[in-house]
């Protein structure tokens, strides 16, 4: 089984070839799967009792700028 077929790719490969279009759709497409990634997590801990602090702090920032992109009445 390779890399692809477990769902991950060597992203140093596909950059290595120099091309700015590929490397920055690369980030492009990273960014929106952290988004994904992120929003779903933070609705994963909320279901689960954790505190807007708690998701703030794992993440690296304030609970108040967490709750302000994941709170209710946001998104």
């Amino acid at each position: 089984m390779n890399d692809v077929d477990r769902g991950s790719v060597d992203l140093s490969g596909v950059l290595a070839a120099g091309d700015p279009a590929v490397g920055l759709r690369a980030v492009l497409a990273l960014r929106r799967l952290a988004e994904r990634v992120e929003a779903q997590q933070v609705a994963l801990a909320r279901e689960r009792g954790w505190s807007w602090q708690q998701i703030g702090d794992a993440l690296g920032v304030t609970r108040q700028s967490i709750h302000t992109k994941y709170g209710k009445g946001s998104r």
